[in-house]
């Protein structure tokens, strides 16, 4: 069995989507979104539902705890990527994010905030969605690819991950950001970091060609290099086919790097046998979910929290005086329809 990380968590968010559909308000600087207008939208929304229904049965028999929550109303589109709102952090630690398309603001949900405060160790709440007010964005794990144990945000520039938000974030949470450009081969911007890069505890993913300046492609490689990751370069194919957008998790059976059918199909022999000599490779398939533009590492938000009642692992922490706890003020929402199927009869 493979050590335990704290890059990799054992618990997961994962939103199920009624109405899914690729996000018209979104399309503009998603060159991954895909919309087939010959598709029938209700057939589009049931084919989503059963791939995340899918992924976390798959998960779940891995020994993955998946909290699975329903999103049962229509007008948000892109509910099954909870990534880009919140993000937990070990020592307690919960933030929320200013979203940039209008229609994904009302994903933030107060029954998955108060769902995590009952089920694990939550210091703070640090709310950042005030920001949107000022034309201010930060879509969480979507903008930031976040090396847990080297306290290190590598981030891609963009509309969604504004400099201000950085800012603040990092010096909340402890982290030193390593910013850079990227962009496709037409010279569009990457719209989020974690489509380009994946870091798991032994390795990391990245799409080192669509990293603009060649000396800001060599200090990734060093700072990753330096927490004793191997690299592992997509080419600009690989990307395209979400290849970057993984996720590393740990079960019983030790670590797993998560990822779709599509990306494992696109990876070469030899970066496979990298992957496996830290995890074992778990494939999914959500060819549906991939036309909004996301994959497997958009639609699973980590939980980095200690479960109450017992004993802290956590093999890094934050001092909860070097956060500023900010009052979270959410709308209504849809209640948690599914509990994890690993702890029944826990009420919510």
């Amino acid at each position: 069995m493979s050590p335990m990380s704290v890059q990799a968590p054992s618990a997961v968010l994962l939103i199920r989507p009624h109405f899914f559909t690729p996000n018209p308000e979104t399309a503009h600087d998603n060159a991954f979104q895909s919309v087939d207008a010959g598709h029938d939208a209700a057939l589009i929304a049931e084919a989503a539902y059963a791939e995340v229904t899918r992924v976390a049965e798959t998960l779940e028999s891995r020994g993955i705890v998946v909290h699975l929550f329903d999103d049962d109303g229509p007008g948000r589109p892109d509910s099954v990527f909870p990534n880009n709102w919140i993000s937990t952090h070990a020592g307690g630690h919960v933030a929320l994010y200013p979203m940039h398309a209008p229609n994904r603001r009302t994903e933030r949900r107060g029954d998955i905030v108060e769902m995590l405060k009952q089920r694990y160790r939550v210091q703070d709440v640090v709310d950042y969605s005030g920001l949107e007010l000022d034309d201010v964005f930060l879509e969480g794990t979507g903008a930031m690819v976040l090396d847990h144990a080297g306290r290190i945000a590598y981030v891609a520039r963009s509309r969604r991950a504004d400099p201000i938000a950085l800012e603040r974030f990092c010096t909340n949470f402890g982290y030193e950001p390593i910013v850079f450009d990227a962009a496709d081969e037409s010279g569009r911007p990457i719209y989020h970091t974690n489509v380009l890069m994946c870091i798991a505890t032994d390795f990391a993913l990245v799409g080192l060609d669509l990293i603009q300046s060649s000396s800001r492609r060599s200090h990734v490689v060093e700072r990753l290099t330096a927490q004793d990751r191997e690299v592992i370069a997509l080419d600009r194919e690989q990307i395209r086919n979400f290849a970057g957008n993984a996720i590393e998790l740990h079960g019983p059976g030790g670590r797993m790097l998560v990822l779709s059918r599509r990306a494992l199909d696109c990876l070469t022999a030899g970066q496979r046998s990298v992957i496996e000599r830290s995890c074992t490779i778990l494939p999914l398939d959500v060819p549906t979910i991939e036309l909004a533009g996301g994959s497997i590492r958009c639609m699973l938000a980590g939980i980095h929290l200690d479960r109450r009642g017992a004993p802290s692992l956590s093999a890094t922490s934050l001092s909860t005086a070097s956060l500023s706890t900010q009052a979270v003020s959410l709308a209504a929402t849809p209640h948690e329809r599914s509990a994890s199927r690993t702890e029944p009869g826990l009420a919510v």
